[in-house]
This record gives structure tokens, C-alpha cells and sequence, in this order.
């Protein structure tokens, strides 16, 4: 990663960024616009086409068409693979241009971005590519006289819904497996962070996808996310975000076609450090690290850390040791630890995270405030908070910024009663060195991810879902293709 060319990139004009609809980039129907802005500087980096019922009712129908006809879903498995494993090598060959579109459209500090963004999502890509020509049917066991088979099927229109934090990274985990099972695809990206991943569908263009498989519409959620889950003609829905979009999309499904609807929502992350782990500095550091990389925006961030007390007061300022040596700033220099809050709404209900909790009772031990407002964007200090009660509002809701609440526990029951106190269940940590104990926490916390004396870092090989309002269902991992594939039975009498 070289700074002269990042600087260089982040020198050239952004142009205007337009719908991708059966393989063309279209303008809005009525015309209007969305201005993109920047998180490092709050200035308006380029415009994106704003779109309507209309503009999505055609890419839904574009997609449609193109599974109806077979020119994606009809191609044998290995005429598939070869495309998307070309579409692969184009994002790592467009490696450095994609992430630092991205960082200028939503602020993760480049030394991440490069990795999780454009390196994640090729691997992605690669990853199913190579597993869609080993997915086979069944033979069912049957009397001689019966043929019992088991066929998988491409569902057919997938609408998918992607963040702003990862929007290449998590696009790939819902596009790597619909498209390798054979389905259609419509996107709408997030408003504040859709430019990299608009990008990386036109390098599916360039591989030879066909046109109208993958579309992609940019705009509001209440106005092209509502007709997309509305649709009639959208078969499945898939969504990374906040809780309440994600029960508006439940709804929507009921109220159509009563779609399949995959979540992978909020979460509010245990980090529960034992006084025998086997290295306190490095879980300080990691637990760091795990909540304030990204400044915060992460689903899986340790926003919750749980200490056992004899060690609380030593750990405590281990961590705010390590925060205060994160260098927050400009995300596009490669020496920047900490990168810009996506945007200024995000950044003010972080700041009124702050205020809620120290009413509550919780100590500020570092951080809390807005910092380097002067270059205009939307930077925040890495902030410890202790002394929060596990019923308040800093351990219960998520706040998805640079915001660590701490809580104390004395026993291995009562911790894991903590970490369990919360409404989500998406991932969860743990730092000891008793075997016995890890496996209690790995069986006791209710989660999709635990990770033992680490925080992050499980790659596309195993899955990562939530459990109760975390979501339901999968991403990345084989067990992924299951929500892209419908089961078909053949009963055969021979």
C-alpha cells in the first residue's frame, strides 16, 4: 500500500454514479439526484441517481426476464464459475481504486478497507465460484420399485439490501452465493455508501455476467427498499442492518408474496476477559481493537466488554491505553488507526450514546467527544464508559460507533447471565485459559460467532449469523447457498 498512489487516486474527480438496470447505467425516471458526501471532509464528493417505484419496478422486471429466459441460470455450472471467477480477478486487479472510492464514500481507514472491502469481496466471489459445481442433489433411500430424487434449484429474483459500513464485503456474501446458484439479482445499496459497490457490478459486466442478472438501484430505503420488498416478482430478500428496517421487511414480505426474508441485524457484543487469560496486554489490545477499528461500524464489535473484577481497574486502563494510541484521522493515510464516522446523523446519536450513559451512572474514562472538527468531517474519540449497569441503555441498545461499555462480573455464571441479558445474539468473545471454561462460554453464550482469545478475523470458510433479534439464517460459508436454492422432489415410479 503506497501513499502517493492513494493520494493520487483521492485527486481524481468522482463522476456521477447512475442506476445499473439489464446492463445499463440509467438516470433516475424523473431526473433528481442524491448528493454523495464525504465523511472526511463533509464536503459533497458526487451525485448518485435518486431513485423511484419506477426506476425499481424495471430493474425487478430486468431481473425477472433474465432468470425466465435461462441466460444466466440456464449456463452450465462450469460456463458460471469461469465468469465469476474472472469477476474475482477483476477486484483484486482493481484492488487499490475500489477502496479508496469506498473510504472516500464512508470513511474506514484505508489499511482496513483494502483488506475487508476489495480483498474480502474477491475471495468471496472466488470462494463460491469454485464450491457452485460441487453442489449435488440427493438419491433418496426408496423401495426398488420407486425413484426418490432430490433436485436444487436457483430461487429466482434475490433482492438484496447492503449496508454502508462493508458494502463490498457483505455484498459479496449475499451476490457470491445467489448468483452462483443460478439467480437473478436486484440490489439497493445503502444511500451513504453505494459508490464501490456500484463499481464492483460493473466489473461483473466486464467478466461476461449477462445483462439483467445482477441490477443495482440507488435511493431511499423508503421509497426503492419499500417496492423491493414489496414486489410480487422478488423471491427471496436478504438484508444486513438495523432491526426496525429489518421487522418493516418481514412485513412487506407478509404483505406480498410472502417472500423468504434473511436477517443479519444489530448485536451488542460480549468481550468477557477472565483474570487468567493468558496474555491481559494483547486481550487489551485486541478488545481495542475489536470495538474502536472502523470507528465502531462494525456488526460484530466487542461493544460490551465484561471483566472479572479482580483484574477490572488494571484492564480497564490497559484498554484505554491502547485506544489513546489508535491515531484518529484522515482514513486515506496509511499511518490513520481510527477512520471518520459514516455521517454526521451517526456521529451525533454516538455523542448522545455518551450523554444517555453518564446520566445513567457510567464514568467516561477516555474519549466521548467529536474531535477535529475543523477539516469538516465527522471524527469521534475512542470512547471507554464503566460502570454500566447490564440493564443500561449502553448495554442494551447498539450504538455502532467507537463506544465500549464496561461492566464487571465475578463468576463464570454470572457472566455469562450478562452477556445473555441483551436482546441480540450475533458474536461474543472470550479470554481464558481454562479449556473447561472456554467451552462452558462457547455453549453457555447465546450467539452465532464466539471467538476464544481473539476478537475477529473467521474468513468465508464458516458462517456467521444471528440468533434472536440479531437475525436468521447465514452468510458466508457453504451453508449460505442454502437461502439462494429452493428443494425440488422427484417421485419416480419405475
Amino acid at each position: 500500500m503506497n501513499q502517493t498512489q492513494i493520494d493520487e487516486l483521492r485527486a481524481q474527480s468522482v463522476p456521477a454514479f447512475q442506476h445499473l438496470i439489464d446492463g445499463k447505467h440509467v438516470p433516475a425516471s424523473d431526473g433528481q439526484v442524491m448528493d454523495i458526501i464525504s465523511p472526511i471532509d463533509g464536503q459533497v464528493l458526487t451525485t448518485t441517481a435518486k431513485g423511484t417505484k419506477t426506476d425499481m419496478d424495471a430493474a425487478i422486471a430486468s431481473a425477472r426476464a433474465a432468470f425466465e429466459d435461462g441466460r444466466w441460470a440456464g449456463q452450465p455450472p462450469a460456463a458460471r464459475k469461469k465468469v465469476m471467477l474472472k469477476w474475482a480477478d477483476l477486484i483484486e486487479a482493481n484492488a487499490l481504486e475500489l477502496a479508496v472510492l469506498g473510504v472516500r464514500d464512508n470513511g474506514t481507514e484505508i489499511g482496513m478497507a483494502l483488506k475487508a472491502e476489495p480483498g474480502s469481496a474477491a475471495a468471496t466471489i472466488r470462494y463460491y465460484a469454485e464450491a457452485l459445481d460441487k453442489v449435488y442433489g440427493e438419491v433418496a433411500p426408496t423401495s426398488s420399485d420407486v425413484l426418490g430424487m432430490i433436485h436444487k434449484e436457483p430461487v429466482g429474483v434475490v433482492g438484496a439490501i447492503i449496508p454502508w459500513n462493508f458494502p463490498m464485503m457483505i455484498g459479496a456474501w449475499k451476490l457470491g452465493p445467489a448468483l452462483a446458484m443460478g439467480n437473478s439479482v436486484v440490489l439497493k445499496p445503502a444511500e451513504t455508501a453505494s459508490l464501490s459497490l456500484m463499481r464492483m457490478c460493473d466489473l461483473a459486466l466486464e467478466a461476461g455476467l449477462p445483462s439483467g442478472v445482477l441490477n443495482a438501484v440507488t435511493g431511499e430505503g423508503a421509497v426503492v427498499g419499500e417496492t423491493l420488498g414489496l414486489s410480487m416478482d422478488v423471491d427471496v430478500l436478504v438484508f444486513t442492518g438495523s432491526g426496525g428496517t429489518g421487522r418493516r421487511l418481514m412485513e412487506y414480505a407478509a404483505r406480498s408474496n410472502m417472500k423468504r426474508v434473511y436477517l443479519e441485524l444489530g448485536g451488542k457484543s460480549p468481550n468477557i476477559i477472565f483474570a487468567d487469560a493468558p496474555n491481559l496486554d494483547e486481550a487489551a489490545k485486541v478488545a481495542a481493537g475489536g470495538i474502536f477499528r472502523n470507528a465502531g461500524q462494525v456488526c460484530v464489535a466487542g461493544s460490551r466488554l465484561l471483566v472479572e473484577a479482580s483484574i477490572h481497574d488494571e484492564f480497564v486502563a490497559a484498554v484505554a491505553k491502547a485506544a489513546e494510541g489508535m491515531r484518529v484521522g484522515d482514513p486515506l493515510k496509511v499511518d490513520t488507526h481510527i477512520g471518520a464516522v459514516n455521517s454526521e446523523i451517526q456521529l451525533n446519536a454516538n455523542l448522545g450514546f455518551v450523554e444517555t450513559a453518564k446520566s445513567e451512572g457510567g464514568h467516561v474514562v477516555t474519549g466521548g467527544e467529536r474531535i477535529l472538527k475543523e477539516t469538516g468531517g465527522y471524527y469521534m474519540a475512542p470512547t471507554i464508559v464503566t460502570g454500566v449497569d447490564q440493564n443500561a441503555t449502553l448495554a442494551q441498545k447498539e450504538v455502532f460507533g467507537p463506544v465500549l461499555g464496561v461492566t464487571p462480573f465475578t463468576s463464570d455464571a454470572e457472566a455469562i447471565q450478562i452477556a445473555n441479558s441483551t436482546v441480540y445474539g450475533l458474536a461474543g468473545g472470550v479470554w481464558t485459559s481454562n479449556l473447561s471454561r472456554a467451552h462452558r462460554m462457547i455453549r453457555g453464550v447465546r450467539t452465532g460467532v464466539m471467538h476464544v482469545n481473539t476478537y475477529g478475523g473467521p474468513d468465508v470458510t464458516v458462517p456467521l449469523g444471528g440468533v434472536g433479534q440479531s437475525g436468521n439464517g447465514a452468510d458466508k460459508s457453504l451453508h449460505a447457498i442454502d437461502k439462494y436454492v429452493n428443494l425440488k422432489t422427484a417421485w419416480i415410479k419405475l
